[in-house]
């Protein structure tokens, strides 16, 4: 019956790829994609390395969650992924938003993984991914602005080497320039050096020219070599930065701040905490939550990924939320799409999502095998690598191109940018409200032009009745005040010469001058092949 035939289509082989996606492509999968495709893995795996390292350093909590993040989205959007270059992992924006729940306590960082998998795969299936249509331009240009002051300015610390610096961010300033005194050499030295490396090899590898068939095999292999060392630019500089932490640990002194002890072995696979018990009580699930702050992490984050992944609402809502929510069972805290990763995975000519598989397994053997090498690894070298990360967010174009567009534009973004440096919950909702309300009233509030003045000849124009025609626009527009607007309706007239052509040339010049508009409508078909001759004057 009519039951058989929907649970035949519900089950049939289409409708499965559809929600299966990894079936679309592992079919026709070949030794050419999987080249590439480990090529692609390896090179982003190198970039997420450090990167982990360092973000886990933002969100406030050891090194070793940052990896601990790194792999279930590599393996979960191999399976459900529609694109092949995104990535989803560890993001510095979404680590700045973790660590201000989070308390310096991994416990709240993977509870939180939880309830934002929750409330993104709760949004998938109920298609909810239009509600970001109304996060306005200037409110996440605003927000991923500040953001990107707000964590560079919290590694000069480690620039610097000093310590007992506070977090939020006023208090950060005030207190990193009263102990600039206290600044260690051997880190600023050591951290200079490794942004110099890498702003240098980050423009090296925008000026490297595309390899030709023709060229020699020595200057495409020289190319090939350039670019693979720009692109895993992180990886050698933090390399580059241990082996001279090393190097002076043999000698007996340490002139560098060095990430430390960090814990061997893959995490446990076990169900996020739901209570905290401390020395002194037990927090409460009610306690941990801090409904406000949890909700507005899951949405924010869900927002990168979606603006990473060119896929549907709904698939962009349900792979970083199922990401999350299994994560929380290996100790992970928030993920989302990562720009960054996501270019290097398409510039690198990644073919399938299987790539994803040998970033994840490089992180899972970085776990078992070389946490002992993490000890040596500067913080002023991981500082430097989310200082040039976070860099490109800070958009300083957007405030002229606002004022050129749409000066109003500049409160939502303004107030956004201001508010994060204080709280950045309070900032993305302040500039969404403002957003908000400013729509509001332009719906209620329509602009009506009233004093417009429509003209509508009979028939033809012709060169007699170029004059008539000017001075009548003229006397009824541009002689009163204050001048009036005028549409010319040219729905009745099928025929034009040049005269005329180039009278309403002059007068759209005059109503120029004048600052009001000459708009016509009804244009004919035989006012095609004339129109260049306005174009001086339209």
């Amino acid at each position: 019956g009519s039951e058989g035939r929907s649970l035949g289509r519900c089950c049939s082989y289409p409708t499965v790829q559809r929600k299966l996606p990894v079936l679309r492509w592992l079919p026709r999968y070949s030794l050419q994609w999987l080249q590439f495709d480990l090529i692609a893995g390896v090179t982003v795996g190198l970039t997420v390395l450090p990167q982990a390292l360092a973000y886990a350093e933002v969100a406030g909590l050891p090194v070793q969650y940052g990896l601990y993040s790194s792999f279930m989205g590599c393996f979960v959007y191999c399976l459900l992924g529609t694109s092949k270059d995104v990535t989803l992992g560890p993001t510095a924006i979404m680590s700045l938003l973790v660590s201000s729940y989070v308390f310096h306590d991994p416990t709240y960082a993977v509870l939180l993984a939880f309830l934002s998998g929750c409330i993104q795969l709760a949004m998938g299936l109920l298609q909810l991914g239009f509600l970001l249509d109304f996060i306005s331009c200037p409110v996440i240009k605003g927000f991923t602005s500040a953001a990107s002051v707000t964590i560079g300015f919290n590694q000069v610390k480690n620039i610097l080497g000093l310590r007992n610096i506070p977090r939020q961010f006023f208090l950060q300033v005030y207190y990193t320039f009263q102990k600039i005194r206290e600044t260690r050499v051997g880190d600023a030295v050591l951290g200079l050096v490794c942004l110099a490396a890498l702003m240098g090899l980050q423009e090296m590898k925008r000026h490297i020219p595309k390899s030709h068939r023709a060229e020699p095999m020595f200057v495409r292999t020289s190319r090939f070599i350039v670019w693979a060392a720009a692109t895993a630019r992180n990886a050698l500089v933090v390399l580059f930065a241990s082996l001279v932490a090393y190097s002076f640990q043999l000698t007996g002194s340490q002139p560098f701040i060095l990430t430390g002890m960090t814990p061997r072995g893959l995490p446990p696979f076990q169900p996020p905490p739901f209570s905290l018990v401390t020395t002194n009580r037990t927090v409460t699930f009610g306690e941990m939550v801090q409904v406000g702050k949890g909700l507005g992490e899951g949405l924010w984050g869900e927002g990168g990924g979606v603006s990473s992944a060119p896929t549907p609402c709904a698939k962009s809502f349900s792979v970083p939320g199922l990401t999350n929510l299994l994560g929380s069972f290996v100790s992970s805290f928030p993920v989302t799409g990562s720009f960054g990763r996501t270019a290097v995975n398409a510039q690198t000519g990644v073919c399938t999502p299987a790539g994803g598989l040998v970033t994840g397994a490089l992180v899972l053997l970085s776990l078992a095998y070389l946490t002992s090498l993490f000890f040596y690894i500067p913080k002023a070298a991981l500082a430097a690598v989310i200082i040039c990360a976070v860099a490109p967010m800070f958009d300083a174009k957007i405030f002229r191109t606002l004022w050129q567009v749409k000066r109003l534009d500049l409160v939502p973004l303004c107030v956004t940018f201001l508010l994060c440096f204080w709280e950045v919950q309070y900032g993305i909702l302040a500039g969404m409200l403002i957003s908000g309300v400013l729509l509001l009233y332009s719906i209620a509030r329509p602009q009506i032009q009233r004093d417009v003045l429509l003209i509508q000849p009979a028939s033809g124009l012709h060169f007699p009745a170029t004059e008539f025609l000017r001075e009548v626009v003229y006397k009824q527009a541009l002689a009163v005040s204050p001048p009036r607007c005028v549409i010319l309706d040219c729905t009745h007239v099928s025929n034009i010469d040049y005269t005329v052509v180039t009278g309403l040339a002059e007068l759209l010049q005059e109503f120029w001058r004048m600052g009001v508009s000459l708009a016509f409508c009804g244009l004919q078909v035989v006012w095609e092949w004339r129109r260049g001759a306005l174009d001086s004057g339209w």
